[in-house]
């Protein structure tokens, strides 16, 4: 098992987090919450709490079926290693069960990319750049940052918003990116207003929005 993302970047930059994302290389996330709930009860019969599983949506960027069970107070999310490919009209992705590597691989930025293996108990780089650009506050896309928008173009707007929360740079290949004009394309078609506007509200209640218009422009 492995803790994904926001949660292991946070503790590596001393911040407290309660965004537990585990990972699961060989079960599936509603499988294992059926696991942790019959030991639950074994320690203690008369608990009454269960778990539930949250669908796939697209709408709100639910692309894989992810359990969602409370153990000893957390509230913990269970979801696959996975693996993604994009169609040339649409940001939701044919979704397979993937390796640590393809699920780092298909991850926004580098620094959201590391895992913290519980069995060895060990941060995990798949990108091999995830923890020095988290040391240097650098946003970068673990691939090629044309590739990584133009398959999910909200990505771009994703960027901004870390780039801003985080304090870190941007990357200058991502601007250049940026300025492509089939990006441009994927964002006018790909992207619904309701999507664009939620990491919009994200992106202002931060710290310093001027920042990120700053960089939108």
């Amino acid at each position: 098992m492995r803790v994904a993302g926001g949660w292991v970047r946070d503790k590596l930059l001393g911040k407290e987090s309660d965004d537990i994302d585990i990972a699961l290389d060989d079960m599936f996330g509603e499988e294992f919450a059926e696991m942790i709930r019959s030991k639950q009860l074994k320690e203690n019969p008369d608990e009454k709490a269960g778990f539930g599983v949250i669908k796939c949506n697209s709408d709100k960027s639910k692309h894989l079926e992810t359990a969602v069970i409370n153990v000893k107070g957390m509230s913990i999310d269970l979801v696959n290693l996975r693996s993604e490919e994009y169609g040339e009209d649409s940001r939701v992705p044919d979704i397979k069960i993937g390796s640590p590597e393809q699920d780092a691989m298909r991850r926004d930025l580098t620094v959201n990319s590391l895992f913290y293996n519980i069995n060895t108990q060990q941060v995990e780089d798949f990108t091999g750049q995830g923890l020095a650009d988290l040391e240097k506050g650098v946003a970068r896309t673990p691939l090629e940052p044309l590739k990584t928008f133009i398959d999910d173009p909200l990505r771009v707007l994703r960027v901004i918003r870390f780039a801003q929360r985080f304090s870190m740079s941007i990357d200058q290949q991502i601007f250049d990116a940026a300025h492509n004009i089939e990006l441009r394309k994927a964002f006018e078609t790909k992207l619904s207003y309701e999507r664009i506007m939620s990491e919009m509200d994200k992106m202002f209640a931060g710290r310093n929005p001027h920042i990120s218009v700053l960089q939108m422009h």
